[in-house]
Protein backbone atom coordinates (compact mmCIF):
# COMPACT_ATOMS: atom_id res chain seq x y z
CA UNK A 1 0.00 0.00 0.00
CA UNK A 2 1.36 3.41 -0.99
CA UNK A 3 1.38 5.82 1.93
CA UNK A 4 -0.70 8.97 1.37
CA UNK A 5 1.57 11.75 0.21
CA UNK A 6 1.94 15.02 2.03
CA UNK A 7 3.41 18.31 0.93
CA UNK A 8 6.17 19.78 3.06
CA UNK A 9 6.79 23.52 3.18
CA UNK A 10 10.19 25.04 3.84
CA UNK A 11 9.92 28.80 3.64
CA UNK A 12 8.83 29.63 0.08
CA UNK A 13 9.46 26.09 -1.20
CA UNK A 14 7.19 23.04 -1.24
CA UNK A 15 8.25 19.40 -1.54
CA UNK A 16 5.90 16.57 -2.56
CA UNK A 17 6.64 12.90 -3.20
CA UNK A 18 5.63 11.51 -6.60
CA UNK A 19 5.35 7.73 -6.32
CA UNK A 20 6.43 5.20 -8.86
CA UNK A 21 6.15 1.93 -6.92
CA UNK A 22 6.47 0.11 -3.61
CA UNK A 23 8.94 -2.75 -3.19
CA UNK A 24 8.60 -5.78 -0.94
CA UNK A 25 11.28 -8.07 -2.32
CA UNK A 26 14.58 -7.71 -0.46
CA UNK A 27 15.47 -9.59 2.70
CA UNK A 28 17.75 -7.74 5.12
CA UNK A 29 20.43 -10.39 4.53
CA UNK A 30 20.36 -9.69 0.77
CA UNK A 31 20.29 -5.92 0.91
CA UNK A 32 22.89 -5.72 3.69
CA UNK A 33 25.74 -8.24 3.46
CA UNK A 34 26.77 -7.19 6.98
CA UNK A 35 23.29 -7.94 8.36
CA UNK A 36 23.25 -9.05 12.01
CA UNK A 37 20.02 -10.90 12.95
CA UNK A 38 20.52 -9.75 16.55
CA UNK A 39 19.33 -6.29 15.44
CA UNK A 40 15.89 -7.60 14.53
CA UNK A 41 14.16 -8.07 17.87
CA UNK A 42 15.05 -4.68 19.44
CA UNK A 43 13.84 -2.88 16.29
CA UNK A 44 10.83 -5.00 15.41
CA UNK A 45 8.42 -2.60 17.16
CA UNK A 46 8.99 0.10 14.54
CA UNK A 47 9.98 -2.09 11.59
CA UNK A 48 6.63 -3.87 11.32
CA UNK A 49 4.27 -3.57 9.65
CA UNK A 50 5.20 -0.57 7.47
CA UNK A 51 8.95 -1.00 7.06
CA UNK A 52 9.16 -4.79 7.10
CA UNK A 53 6.67 -7.42 6.00
CA UNK A 54 5.87 -9.60 9.00
CA UNK A 55 4.88 -12.57 6.81
CA UNK A 56 7.96 -12.70 4.58
CA UNK A 57 10.57 -10.78 6.55
CA UNK A 58 11.22 -8.65 3.46
CA UNK A 59 12.05 -4.98 3.77
CA UNK A 60 9.42 -2.56 2.49
CA UNK A 61 10.81 0.23 0.33
CA UNK A 62 9.61 2.98 -1.98
CA UNK A 63 10.76 4.22 -5.39
CA UNK A 64 9.73 7.79 -6.05
CA UNK A 65 10.69 11.31 -7.10
CA UNK A 66 10.61 14.47 -5.02
CA UNK A 67 8.79 17.36 -6.67
CA UNK A 68 10.15 20.72 -5.53
CA UNK A 69 8.38 23.97 -6.32
CA UNK A 70 10.16 27.26 -5.69
CA UNK A 71 8.84 30.71 -6.49
CA UNK A 72 10.54 30.53 -9.87
CA UNK A 73 11.04 26.88 -10.82
CA UNK A 74 9.52 23.41 -10.95
CA UNK A 75 12.18 20.84 -10.08
CA UNK A 76 12.40 17.07 -9.78
CA UNK A 77 14.95 15.36 -7.56
CA UNK A 78 15.74 12.12 -9.42
CA UNK A 79 13.30 10.42 -11.79
CA UNK A 80 12.79 6.85 -10.52
CA UNK A 81 12.93 3.88 -12.92
CA UNK A 82 10.87 4.66 -16.02
CA UNK A 83 8.52 2.61 -18.17
CA UNK A 84 9.39 0.14 -20.94
CA UNK A 85 13.07 -0.08 -19.99
CA UNK A 86 15.00 -3.19 -20.96
CA UNK A 87 16.28 -4.55 -17.63
CA UNK A 88 16.45 -8.36 -17.98
CA UNK A 89 19.16 -8.57 -15.33
CA UNK A 90 16.91 -6.79 -12.83
CA UNK A 91 13.29 -7.95 -13.17
CA UNK A 92 12.02 -5.40 -10.62
CA UNK A 93 12.62 -2.66 -13.19
CA UNK A 94 12.12 -4.65 -16.40
CA UNK A 95 9.43 -3.36 -18.80
CA UNK A 96 7.57 -1.37 -16.15
CA UNK A 97 4.19 0.16 -16.88
CA UNK A 98 3.44 2.54 -14.02
CA UNK A 99 1.20 5.65 -13.92
CA UNK A 100 4.07 7.85 -12.79
CA UNK A 101 3.30 10.69 -15.24
CA UNK A 102 -0.37 10.59 -14.28
CA UNK A 103 0.64 10.99 -10.63
CA UNK A 104 2.84 13.91 -11.58
CA UNK A 105 -0.10 15.42 -13.46
CA UNK A 106 -2.33 14.90 -10.41
CA UNK A 107 0.15 17.09 -8.52
CA UNK A 108 -0.42 19.79 -11.15
CA UNK A 109 2.72 19.26 -13.24
CA UNK A 110 2.96 18.28 -16.90
CA UNK A 111 6.30 17.10 -18.35
CA UNK A 112 6.83 20.40 -20.18
CA UNK A 113 6.45 22.29 -16.88
CA UNK A 114 9.62 20.84 -15.36
CA UNK A 115 12.51 23.31 -15.44
CA UNK A 116 15.25 21.23 -13.79
CA UNK A 117 15.97 17.65 -12.83
CA UNK A 118 18.62 17.41 -10.12
CA UNK A 119 20.22 13.98 -9.89
CA UNK A 120 21.79 12.46 -6.81
CA UNK A 121 23.32 9.78 -9.06
CA UNK A 122 22.70 7.87 -12.28
CA UNK A 123 21.50 4.44 -11.15
CA UNK A 124 18.63 2.45 -12.62
CA UNK A 125 15.96 3.70 -10.20
CA UNK A 126 17.02 7.35 -10.14
CA UNK A 127 17.13 8.48 -13.78
CA UNK A 128 14.73 6.18 -15.66
CA UNK A 129 12.02 8.74 -16.33
CA UNK A 130 14.57 11.04 -17.96
CA UNK A 131 13.38 9.43 -21.18
CA UNK A 132 10.31 7.72 -22.58
CA UNK A 133 9.87 5.39 -25.54
CA UNK A 134 8.24 6.98 -28.60
CA UNK A 135 8.18 5.17 -31.96
CA UNK A 136 11.05 2.96 -30.89
CA UNK A 137 13.28 5.85 -29.74
CA UNK A 138 14.17 7.13 -26.30
CA UNK A 139 13.33 10.82 -26.16
CA UNK A 140 13.49 13.30 -23.24
CA UNK A 141 10.39 13.05 -21.04
CA UNK A 142 10.81 16.61 -19.80
CA UNK A 143 11.53 18.60 -22.97
CA UNK A 144 12.28 21.92 -21.26
CA UNK A 145 14.33 20.62 -18.34
CA UNK A 146 18.04 20.85 -17.68
CA UNK A 147 19.32 17.64 -16.09
CA UNK A 148 22.04 18.28 -13.55
CA UNK A 149 24.47 15.64 -12.27
CA UNK A 150 28.07 15.21 -11.18
CA UNK A 151 30.63 15.01 -13.93
CA UNK A 152 32.12 11.89 -12.33
CA UNK A 153 28.79 10.06 -12.76
CA UNK A 154 28.71 10.70 -16.51
CA UNK A 155 32.39 9.87 -16.98
CA UNK A 156 32.06 6.58 -15.11
CA UNK A 157 28.71 5.27 -16.35
CA UNK A 158 29.51 6.09 -19.96
CA UNK A 159 32.71 4.03 -19.74
CA UNK A 160 33.50 0.28 -19.65
CA UNK A 161 34.72 0.75 -16.07
CA UNK A 162 31.12 0.74 -14.86
CA UNK A 163 30.37 -2.68 -16.33
CA UNK A 164 31.20 -4.69 -13.24
CA UNK A 165 29.39 -7.16 -11.00
CA UNK A 166 28.28 -4.57 -8.43
CA UNK A 167 26.75 -2.34 -11.09
CA UNK A 168 24.68 -5.05 -12.81
CA UNK A 169 21.36 -3.33 -11.92
CA UNK A 170 22.40 -0.29 -13.94
CA UNK A 171 23.52 -2.01 -17.15
CA UNK A 172 22.06 -0.13 -20.13
CA UNK A 173 20.82 2.78 -18.01
CA UNK A 174 23.26 5.34 -19.33
CA UNK A 175 22.48 4.35 -22.91
CA UNK A 176 18.68 4.69 -22.71
CA UNK A 177 18.20 7.20 -19.89
CA UNK A 178 21.19 9.55 -19.91
CA UNK A 179 22.80 9.54 -23.37
CA UNK A 180 19.60 10.84 -25.06
CA UNK A 181 19.57 13.75 -22.59
CA UNK A 182 23.19 14.56 -23.39
CA UNK A 183 22.48 14.32 -27.14
CA UNK A 184 19.53 16.72 -26.76
CA UNK A 185 21.74 19.32 -25.07
CA UNK A 186 19.79 19.06 -21.82
CA UNK A 187 22.66 17.92 -19.57
CA UNK A 188 24.49 20.16 -17.13
CA UNK A 189 27.40 18.94 -15.04
CA UNK A 190 28.38 20.02 -11.57
CA UNK A 191 31.94 19.75 -10.30
CA UNK A 192 32.69 16.61 -8.35
CA UNK A 193 33.31 18.84 -5.31
CA UNK A 194 29.67 19.97 -5.48
CA UNK A 195 28.62 23.55 -4.87
CA UNK A 196 25.64 25.90 -4.86
CA UNK A 197 23.02 25.71 -7.57
CA UNK A 198 20.15 28.07 -8.36
CA UNK A 199 18.96 30.03 -5.32
CA UNK A 200 18.09 27.24 -2.95
CA UNK A 201 20.33 24.23 -3.49
CA UNK A 202 23.82 22.95 -2.72
CA UNK A 203 25.24 19.71 -4.09
CA UNK A 204 27.10 17.89 -1.29
CA UNK A 205 29.53 15.12 -2.36
CA UNK A 206 28.60 11.82 -0.71
CA UNK A 207 30.63 9.30 -2.71
CA UNK A 208 30.34 5.62 -1.92
CA UNK A 209 27.11 4.18 -3.23
CA UNK A 210 28.25 5.55 -6.58
CA UNK A 211 31.37 7.34 -7.73
CA UNK A 212 29.93 10.85 -7.96
CA UNK A 213 26.96 10.50 -5.64
CA UNK A 214 25.58 13.80 -4.36
CA UNK A 215 23.21 14.62 -1.55
CA UNK A 216 21.36 17.84 -2.29
CA UNK A 217 20.78 20.46 0.37
CA UNK A 218 17.73 22.72 0.20
CA UNK A 219 17.49 26.08 1.96
CA UNK A 220 14.60 28.54 2.14
CA UNK A 221 13.86 31.34 4.63
CA UNK A 222 16.19 29.89 7.23
CA UNK A 223 14.82 26.35 6.96
CA UNK A 224 16.97 23.49 5.70
CA UNK A 225 16.54 19.98 4.34
CA UNK A 226 18.67 17.34 2.64
CA UNK A 227 17.78 14.99 -0.20
CA UNK A 228 19.96 12.08 0.85
CA UNK A 229 20.03 9.95 -2.27
CA UNK A 230 21.17 6.36 -1.76
CA UNK A 231 23.41 7.10 1.18
CA UNK A 232 20.76 4.95 2.89
CA UNK A 233 18.19 2.54 1.44
CA UNK A 234 16.18 1.79 4.59
CA UNK A 235 15.97 3.24 8.11
CA UNK A 236 17.82 0.17 9.37
CA UNK A 237 20.95 1.99 8.22
CA UNK A 238 20.18 4.82 10.63
CA UNK A 239 20.48 2.27 13.42
CA UNK A 240 23.47 0.58 11.79
CA UNK A 241 25.37 3.10 9.63
CA UNK A 242 28.21 0.60 9.27
CA UNK A 243 26.00 -1.54 7.02
CA UNK A 244 26.52 -0.89 3.32
CA UNK A 245 23.98 -2.03 0.77
CA UNK A 246 24.87 -4.77 -1.67
CA UNK A 247 24.88 -2.06 -4.37
CA UNK A 248 27.45 0.26 -2.79
CA UNK A 249 30.51 0.30 -5.05
CA UNK A 250 32.98 2.20 -2.82
CA UNK A 251 32.52 0.58 0.57
CA UNK A 252 34.68 2.74 2.83
CA UNK A 253 33.49 5.97 1.22
CA UNK A 254 29.88 4.86 1.60
CA UNK A 255 30.27 4.48 5.37
CA UNK A 256 31.95 7.88 5.68
CA UNK A 257 29.20 9.56 3.64
CA UNK A 258 26.43 7.86 5.62
CA UNK A 259 27.96 8.94 8.90
CA UNK A 260 28.27 12.51 7.58
CA UNK A 261 24.61 12.64 6.55
CA UNK A 262 23.47 11.28 9.92
CA UNK A 263 25.66 13.68 11.86
CA UNK A 264 24.53 16.64 9.77
CA UNK A 265 20.92 15.58 10.14
CA UNK A 266 21.15 15.28 13.91
CA UNK A 267 23.28 18.35 14.58
CA UNK A 268 21.42 20.70 12.25
CA UNK A 269 17.94 19.20 12.69
CA UNK A 270 17.68 18.72 8.92
CA UNK A 271 14.53 17.31 7.39
CA UNK A 272 15.82 14.35 5.38
CA UNK A 273 14.07 13.42 2.14
CA UNK A 274 15.01 9.85 1.27
CA UNK A 275 14.46 8.00 -2.02
CA UNK A 276 13.62 4.53 -0.64
CA UNK A 277 12.35 4.69 2.93
CA UNK A 278 8.72 3.59 3.28
CA UNK A 279 5.86 5.46 5.02
CA UNK A 280 6.29 9.20 4.27
CA UNK A 281 9.92 8.72 3.13
CA UNK A 282 10.87 11.90 5.04
CA UNK A 283 11.94 12.46 8.60
CA UNK A 284 14.51 13.39 11.20
CA UNK A 285 17.57 11.77 12.73
CA UNK A 286 18.31 12.09 16.42
CA UNK A 287 21.21 10.87 18.53
CA UNK A 288 20.56 8.08 21.01
CA UNK A 289 23.78 7.88 23.00
CA UNK A 290 26.44 6.72 20.57
CA UNK A 291 23.79 5.63 18.04
CA UNK A 292 21.18 7.31 15.86
CA UNK A 293 17.40 6.94 15.65
CA UNK A 294 14.89 7.73 12.91
CA UNK A 295 11.52 9.47 13.14
CA UNK A 296 9.17 9.84 10.18
CA UNK A 297 7.68 13.26 9.65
Amino acid sequence: MIHPNKTYRLGDVTVTRIDEMRLNVATPAFLYPGWDPAELDPNLHWLTPRNMDEATGNLIQSVHTWLVRTRHHTILIDTASGNDKERPGNPIFHHLNTPYLQRLAAAGVQPEDVDYVLHTHLHVDHCGWNTRLVDGRWIPTFPNAQHVFARAEEDYYSSPASHNEVNVPSFGVFEDSVAPIVAAGQAERVDNEGGEYLDNFTFRPTKGHSIGHMSIELRSSGQQALFTGDVMHHPLQVVRPDWNSVFCEWQDDARVSRRWVLEQGAERNLLLFTPHFAETSAGYVTRQGDRFAWRYE
